[in-house]
């Protein structure tokens, strides 16, 4: 292992994600614009489904209060998508070593792969926002929010994908924690309804999902409005990146089914 200068390793660093944000950008057909597909037939479908002229939640257009949740959950697919698969696939392929042989730290590690699932759900949104702004009449009611959901989720979903990625031995393992656990949380998030029109049990554990704050508070800084409290929501996503950080750091810097 070489030796280290300075506090941070930041040129091994940025290889590192450089190299992991020109892996998805090699394909791009696979990593941007299928989801970006995928995300404008489901505002196809739902929109001609409703009639995005006729059905009105609150005061704002179908369409435009289930835009920003499907482009927020594509971020969640895509970001978590990234850094998982990188895992795995080292693990499967055995080249793994080359990624914790060089003079990187536990943090460095984990920095690296997480922006770089940062970047590829940003990469995503972007596309998507791009085409959902000439299909809809969007208007933008704070930036401040759209960016910081943006990244908080961004962040939220690729630290996710590295546990998957470490604790899962093989693809059949990823799928079962994708259909199982990220697919469901996405879905029963409020993406495609209000969930003030949810009662009893099933409102409460909608506040329960960490997924629904990231799509309220996302869809606030378009609409103006929101199902929720926005500093609950701000608060809840930063206290969640931290731990994560933590136990993905924790994870690495143990070596757990990382190292033979």
């Amino acid at each position: 292992m070489g030796s280290r200068i300075g506090l941070a390793n930041w040129q091994g660093l940025s290889t590192l994600l450089w190299k992991e944000v020109r892996r998805f950008l090699k394909v791009p057909l696979q990593t941007v614009l299928a989801p970006m597909m995928t995300t404008i037939l489901f505002l196809a479908i739902f929109t001609l489904a409703f009639g995005s002229g006729e059905r009105y939640v609150g005061e704002v257009s179908y369409a435009n209060f289930l835009a920003p949740g499907l482009i927020m959950m594509a971020v969640i697919q895509n970001s978590f998508a990234n850094t998982s698969s990188s895992i795995l696939i080292s693990k499967i392929q055995g080249n793994i070593v080359d990624i914790l042989m060089p003079p990187l730290s536990a943090a460095e590690l984990t920095l690296a792969f997480v922006l770089s699932g940062l970047a590829r759900g940003l990469t995503v949104a972007l596309v998507v926002g791009l085409v959902m702004w000439i299909l809809i009449d969007f208007s933008v009611h704070s930036w401040a929010a759209i960016i910081f959901y943006l990244v908080g989720a961004g962040l939220m979903l690729s630290l996710l994908g590295m546990i998957a990625g470490i604790v899962s031995e093989k693809f059949d393992h990823m799928a079962a924690m994708t259909n199982f656990i990220i697919m469901p949380l996405s879905f029963l998030s409020g993406t495609f309804y209000s969930i003030d029109r949810l009662t009893g049990v099933w409102y409460q554990i909608s506040h329960l999902n960490p997924f629904f704050y990231m799509i309220d508070g996302f869809r606030y800084g378009f609409i103006g409005t929101s199902d929720s409290s926005i500093l609950v929501g701000a608060v809840s996503i930063a206290v969640l990146d931290i731990l994560l950080y933590i136990a993905v750091w924790a994870l690495i810097k143990s070596g757990y089914r990382l190292k033979a």
